[in-house]
């Protein structure tokens, strides 16, 4: 039985928890392989052949590949370790946010430096009733 999510209905927001623990395992791990020089070096003279090496899914790969960071956290990745690959890419996390918002990085850091986000829009879809 699947315990209940109240955190489900916050719009635009994925909770890692153990379900997504457990689906992104194998992509996280790739990504602390990036640790390794050794391993950066395989991956970026052949960035397809070493994520075969893994056992994710092609979904990952692929998002892996596209560096969208949105799906990836969407098929179970963890910011912190996903931090591995744009850290290799050598981009900022400042960068890697802003890739994730839509926005220029000039335009997440003016956001940011002003306050922020609106909580407007993101709160429990429940509590708008």
């Amino acid at each position: 039985m699947a315990l209940e999510k109240p955190y489900k209905d916050v719009p635009g927001t994925t909770i890692f928890d153990a379900d997504m623990l457990r689906l992104g395992y194998h992509l996280n791990q790739f990504c602390m392989s990036l640790m390794k020089s050794e391993n950066r070096d395989r991956f970026f003279a052949d960035q397809k052949a070493y994520l075969d090496e893994w056992p994710m899914t092609e979904d990952q790969k692929q998002a892996i590949l596209d560096r969208d960071y949105n799906r990836m956290i969407s098929l179970g990745g963890n910011i912190y370790f996903l931090a591995k690959i744009f850290s290799s890419d050598g981009q900022s996390f400042q960068f890697a946010a802003a890739t994730m918002t839509g926005m220029t990085q000039q335009q997440y850091a003016e956001m940011m430096i002003n306050g922020g986000r609106s909580a407007d829009g993101n709160r429990y879809i429940g509590e708008q009733e």
